[in-house]
């Protein structure tokens, strides 16, 4: 299974399983259309098994320049709909962000290096509290297959904050988040400092990608200022970023898994609110070269049930819609399945791929005051309101999934924190 950061909660083989369809005229409407409950489908993990033989379309992400997206009394309504609505990919880019180019490539390099570190440092790394996801994770998680996925290295860290609690209680509640960061300050300096600048970076475009979903989605449903996605992301502290480094793949391996859609990142829905993510760099003999296999990459499934490739630039910033989002967005903003199909060949042999994403989420608590006596944490856990995911009639599939793991509190409501913990003790261990 893929980590915290990849996994959805969504079960494919499971007949409870449907996606949501929203009716899109074909002019740009003046407010985004309600939801339709009546149209629905079925997806099967087999849907999603094709052979290297099917002839899949390449569409290319709907893309936004950096000084339209900065420019709040843009209306960029048609394009959020366009990436992001029902009849989207949930993915859009970001072009001509300064800085992120040279940011990019700062991080990147570093991947290689990281996982070449001696295994006892990247032991000391390695945070099992967590699950480990702070520090270097390896072998950690799992394959479709059942089988430990040994292909690539990752590497968590906040980006934004390195302590983000010193409170012992909520420490142990949610570890995947308030746990602090882990750098290799002897090892690898440059690390964090590469980190921290390129997922500050994706991070602050990422909240103009939100303030123009709140534009969007508050011309079809009414919500208070602090509903919006944008100050959700705010106050948030769950932010989190993951360097990835697949290892150098001998030929047979590519051979054994060249014809899976998903060879590289099993089929997942992040579970997240907002995804930002680097076009992926390729080396080998650590001389950077380009992707050896056209038909390797990002693909995912449409709402009409079908598989194409999206791409973008390696200078363009892009965005996925996590289900977090869809769920607060009542539909309006859709989050869809995705993969990530390695290359295949004799070119293939020998390469090495690196790069990084980062998942911005809610945070585990709405009210950010901290309690420092045992009754005022008691008085403070009782009535204080973590922040919510409330359950729309009109995004039923959440729903019967939740139903089905059994999640759904009888208020209809879930934390963020719980929600993410339980996921976790469904694809990983519990917390003993």
């Amino acid at each position: 299974m893929p980590s915290l950061l990849y996994k959805s909660l969504t079960d494919y083989n499971s007949p409870l399983f449907r996606t949501q369809f929203l009716n899109v005229s074909a002019a740009s409407p003046p407010s985004p259309p309600p939801p339709n409950r009546n149209l629905s489908c079925r997806i099967t993990s087999q849907s999603m098994s094709f052979s290297s033989e099917t002839p899949l379309p390449t569409l290319r992400t709907v893309t936004i320049p950096y000084y339209e997206l900065k420019d709040k009394d843009a209306d960029l309504s048609l394009k959020i709909e366009e990436g992001f609505g029902p009849n989207g990919l949930g993915i859009l880019s970001i072009t001509e962000v300064p800085e992120f180019p040279s940011l990019r490539r700062n991080l990147l390099c570093l991947s290689s290096r990281l996982a070449a570190l001696p295994e006892d440092v990247k032991k000391e790394l390695e945070d099992p509290q967590s699950r480990y996801n702070f520090g270097w994770s390896h072998g950690k998680e799992q394959l479709e297959s059942g089988k430990p996925d040994l292909l690539k290295g990752s590497f968590y860290a906040n980006p934004l904050i390195d302590v983000p609690t010193n409170d012992t209680y909520l420490i142990q509640r949610y570890p995947s988040y308030c746990g602090a960061n882990i750098w290799p300050l002897a090892a690898l300096p440059e690390l964090e400092v590469a980190f921290k600048a390129l997922g500050k970076l994706i991070f602050d475009v990422g909240l103009m990608v939100a303030y123009h979903c709140d534009q969007y989605v508050s011309r079809g449903m009414k919500m208070r200022k602090d509903e919006g996605l944008e100050q959700i992301l705010l106050r948030s502290r769950c932010h989190k970023g993951r360097l990835l480094y697949y290892f150098p793949a001998q030929l047979s391996n590519h051979e054994e898994n060249g014809d899976s859609m998903s060879s590289w990142c099993g089929w997942h829905t992040d579970h997240g609110s907002l995804t930002g993510l680097t076009c992926a760099m390729f080396k080998r003999n650590d001389v950077e070269i380009s992707c050896p296999d056209s038909a390797a990459g990002l693909y995912i499934r449409t709402r009409s049930g079908e598989i194409v490739k999206a791409t973008f630039g390696e200078n363009e910033i892009a965005y996925q819609i996590g289900e977090t989002t869809e769920i607060l967005s009542q539909g309006y903003l859709c989050a869809t399945p995705h993969g990530v199909r390695a290359p295949k060949g004799k070119e293939a042999s020998g390469v090495d791929r690196s790069t990084f994403a980062l998942f911005m989420q809610p945070d585990w608590y709405v009210n950010r005051r901290w309690c420092s006596t045992m009754d005022e944490k008691l008085n403070f856990l009782f009535n204080c309101r973590d922040e919510k995911l409330k359950f729309s009639e009109d995004v039923y599939i959440h729903k019967e999934v939740f139903l089905l793991f059994q999640l759904i509190p009888s208020n209809d409501s879930l934390t963020f924190g719980e929600y993410s913990e339980t996921l976790l003790d469904k694809y990983y261990h519990k917390k003993t």
